[in-house]
Parts: structure tokens; C-alpha cells; sequence
């Protein structure tokens, strides 16, 4: 009984180790994932924290002339108060410069306030607003260093050290030598000071953290000015300089990847901007430029025209009003040819765009007859013709055989009635054209306002079938989405 009981009495005291070390390891696990979840608490607490620092950082009013072109190129007019300026020369070149990165076009919303900003910029994460970059040291760069004009320009960032977002060409800008970007802040040291503050950005959250542009960076962004190629000429060595960096063509023509920075693989092979088709410009002969002449691509550059291939509209009547214009023949010449040096890129386009089309008859054959519904043909007679003529080759000085930059285009071997999509085409009869040169005045009035999105569809379809590429169409539906892409 004794030995019994001794044994009843030691199983008790083994259940009672057993259930008290259950208990002490529970007891622990328990402290372990409070003190997890407290670590966890803590770590995130301190991250909100910073974030909210960040946004209320970025609320100051330092940041709100801040826009990513604008700002690399801002920071001149802080030397204002040396003893000795920049020499004459030097100012000369830097507005030479200037016009070569046609800074005047993203840094102006009114033409009576050059370079005062507020020109909004629609991007996929939401509307950045450009900076003002005249002297104006309240509301302009008139406080900027030369240092902090450098670190803009070259590394993408902003004179209190905040990273800049890729709106502003620092990828392309990098490669631009310390002489260039020191004469081009000397210049805009000159303008005229403009008291203005832009708007501030409105980019939905993340995107309007700018700690984050350093992990785009990482992706889409190499440091280091422009080497030249020993072996190539220095026409080429030029126009590489001037391509790939200060122009920064690649913005507009290279596709962009899901990060928005763009496709080092596919240069210069063409891309969409706000609606607009920038179309491939790499010397494949179908696809991009390949059959045009130096002379064809000096000649659009600086009057817009290329006769009997492209006459520039939207985006681009903007950059050779601007800026390409006022290059010397030098370096037009450069650019053309560095653009005939790269590889070419193929889109898969049967034939060239300026290789389509023919005169219509359609007039003759309507003659008599009742239209009925929405119908192309009739508002291209009803809207177009008087200046393009009911044939579609056009009127005055631009016909064929003609040589002038002025007068009205022939619709017949016209880069944007014989591209593969319509989208130019469509976006010009919605905007109209408006292109100033030294050469000519050139304007075509908008139809958005008197034409619905149905007409607007039938007269594109109606061009691109009778003198461009006939398997290039456009709905009603895709008119309305051109229709609202902000401008």
C-alpha cells in the first residue's frame, strides 16, 4: 500500500513538472510574441513617423517651385552679388545651351513670364508643377549655389538635398560638362527676376516621397558626363553630346518601362506623349528615318518641314518653335548624323509612313448624290478641303514639287496620315497646329470644339484610307480618350 500510494504520489509530482513546464514555456512564448509585436509596433511607429517627417518636409515652401526640370536647371542667380560676372561670352553660350535644352518650354505656362514656371506636367503618379527658375530669390533660384545647380543638373538632386523626380531630364543632363551647365546658370542669372510662386505638386502617395527616387536610381540612372568615342568623327562625337544628353531626345521617342524610366533597349524607337506618337527615329527604312536625307532631317529641325515627309505638330512643333531652330548648322548637322549611326529598330511597319497614299476622286463620284449619317468624306470637304484640297495634296507653297516651309501640307506622303496608328493625325484635327519659325507662321485651327468625337473619328479614318496607311483607324472611344489626355 505504502509502495502504491509512493507511486500514485510521484506520477502526481511528474504531472504537476509537466503541466509547470507547459506553463513556463507557454508563459515565454507568450512574452516572446508580446515582445515581438511591441518590436514590430515600435519599428513601425518610427517608420510612419518619418514618413510624416518627410511629408511635412516636403509641404516647406522651399519645395513648392520645385519640379524636376525645373529645378536642375534652377539654381543660377545666387552669384548675383559677386564683384565680377560672368563675361558677356559666356551668357551668350549659356542662352545658346538653353535653347539646345529648350528649358523655356517646361519652365513656361505664360509667355509674358518666361522661365517663371507653373507649367503643368501630367505624369502616371499625378501633376507636377515646374519651378520657377528666373533670379527671383524668394520665389525663383536667385538663393542657389553653384554647387547646388551642379548636383541638379548632374546628379538629380535639389539644392536642401531632396531627390529630384526624372520629370526634369538629370538622366540625360548628367552628361553635360561643368563648362555647359556653368554657362548656362550664368545665363539665366539674366533674366528677368519674376515674382511667382508655381502651384505645388500633386502626386498621390508614395509617389510624392522622394526619399523612394532613390531606388528608381538604382534602375534607370547612371552618374557621369559624356565621353566621346575616339573613333568616331567629332561631328558624330557632337551629335551623341547633344542627342543623348542636352537635347535629351531619348524623353520623348524611347519607350518607358513599368518603372517610367526608359528602355535603354529599345532607343529612340518611338513612344506615346500625352496622346502624341513620337515616332521612331532611328534609321531603319521602314520603320523610323532611314530614308530621309540629312538635309531632310536639318531641314525639319529648324523650319519643321520635311518636304514630301513630315511636317511637325503638337510636342514637336513646341521643341523646333523653342529650341531646334535656333541651332547652328553645325550642330544640326551633328545630330543628323549621330541619329543615321544608331541601330536601326524595326516596328514591323510594311512600308514607310511618307510612302502612303494617293490622290482622291471622291468629290466627282458624290456629285448628285444624297449623304446621309456621319460620313468622312463630307466633313473632310466640308472642313479641310479649302485648305488641303479636296485631292488631299495640298494648297500653295507645301504642294508637291514646292519648296517653302509655309502654306498648307499635302495629306499624300505625310508622316502622320500614313503612320501606323492615327494618333497624331486624330490629335491634330482635336488641337490644330501652331508652329512659329524664322521662316513661317503656321497655324491650323483646332476642331475639337465643332467636331464630336464620332466626326472626329470619321474624317481620321477618312484621311488615313484615301491618302495614308488604310489599316491605321481610330473609334469614337479611342477619340474621347485623346480627347481628355491633358495637354
Amino acid at each position: 500500500m505504502k509502495q502504491h500510494r509512493s507511486r500514485q504520489s510521484g506520477g502526481r509530482t511528474g504531472n504537476l513538472d509537466t503541466v509547470f513546464s507547459h506553463s513556463v514555456r507557454a508563459a515565454l512564448r507568450s512574452r516572446r510574441r508580446i515582445w515581438k509585436t511591441a518590436t514590430l509596433a515600435a519599428a513601425f511607429s518610427v517608420f510612419a513617423l518619418y514618413l510624416a517627417w518627410l511629408e511635412a518636409y516636403d509641404a516647406q515652401p522651399h519645395h513648392n517651385d520645385e519640379s524636376p526640370l525645373a529645378e536642375a536647371v534652377a539654381q543660377g542667380a545666387a552669384s548675383a552679388g559677386r564683384a565680377a560676372g560672368p563675361g558677356p561670352d559666356l551668357v551668350k553660350r549659356g542662352a545658346y545651351l538653353a535653347r539646345a535644352g529648350d528649358c523655356v518650354a517646361c519652365h513656361t505656362s505664360d509667355k509674358g513670364r518666361p522661365f517663371a514656371g507653373g507649367r503643368a506636367l501630367s505624369t502616371p503618379f499625378g501633376t507636377i508643377y515646374t519651378p520657377n527658375i528666373t533670379p527671383d530669390p524668394d520665389t525663383g533660384i536667385g538663393r542657389w549655389t553653384d554647387t547646388d545647380f551642379m548636383h541638379a543638373m548632374h546628379e538629380g538632386i535639389g539644392k536642401e538635398g531632396e531627390r529630384l523626380y526624372p520629370a526634369f531630364p538629370y538622366v540625360e543632363y548628367t552628361k553635360v560638362t561643368d563648362q555647359d551647365v556653368q554657362a548656362i546658370r550664368a545665363y539665366l542669372n539674366t533674366v528677368v527676376p519674376v515674382h511667382y510662386t508655381p502651384p505645388s505638386n500633386n502626386l498621390s502617395f508614395p509617389f510624392n516621397q522622394r526619399w523612394l527616387m532613390f531606388f528608381w536610381n538604382l534602375f534607370n540612372f547612371d552618374e557621369g558626363r559624356f565621353v566621346p568615342e575616339p573613333k568616331q568623327s567629332a561631328e558624330w562625337n557632337r551629335g551623341a553630346y547633344l542627342v543623348e544628353g542636352l537635347a535629351h531626345c531619348g524623353e520623348c521617342h524611347t519607350p518607358r518601362n513599368f518603372t517610367q524610366g526608359l528602355k535603354t533597349n529599345e532607343p529612340f524607337s518611338g513612344a506615346i506623349q500625352a496622346g502624341w506618337h513620337a515616332y521612331n527615329i532611328t534609321p531603319h527604312r521602314t520603320s523610323g528615318i532611314g530614308k530621309w536625307t540629312d538635309q531632310d532631317v536639318i531641314g525639319y529641325l529648324s523650319t519643321g518641314v520635311a518636304h514630301g515627309r513630315a511636317n511637325a505638330a503638337g510636342p514637336m512643333a513646341e521643341v523646333v518653335e523653342d529650341s531646334t531652330q535656333y541651332l547652328n548648322r553645325e550642330d544640326l548637322r551633328s545630330i543628323a548624323t549621330y541619329l543615321r549611326s544608331l541601330e536601326p529598330i524595326d516596328r514591323g511597319e510594311a512600308r514607310p509612313r511618307t510612302e502612303w497614299g494617293a490622290p482622291a476622286s471622291d468629290v466627282v463620284a458624290w456629285r448628285g448624290t444624297r449623304i446621309d449619317g456621319v460620313n468622312g468624306g463630307q466633313l473632310f470637304v466640308a472642313n479641310c478641303a479649302s485648305c488641303h484640297h479636296w485631292t488631299g495634296e495640298g494648297i500653295g507653297a507645301s504642294a508637291p514639287g514646292a519648296s517653302a516651309p509655309g502654306a498648307y501640307p499635302s495629306l499624300i506622303h505625310n508622316s502622320v496620315s500614313g503612320a501606323s496608328d492615327a494618333n497624331n493625325l486624330a490629335m491634330v484635327i482635336l488641337h490644330g497646329v501652331s508652329r512659329t519659325t524664322k521662316d513661317a507662321d503656321v497655324l491650323m485651327p483646332a476642331f475639337g470644339r465643332e467636331l464630336n468625337d464620332e466626326q472626329v473619328a470619321a474624317v481620321t479614318n477618312y484621311v488615313t484610307k484615301q491618302f495614308g496607311n488604310p489599316q491605321s483607324t481610330v473609334s469614337a472611344e479611342q477619340v474621347g480618350r485623346l480627347r481628355a489626355t491633358a495637354q
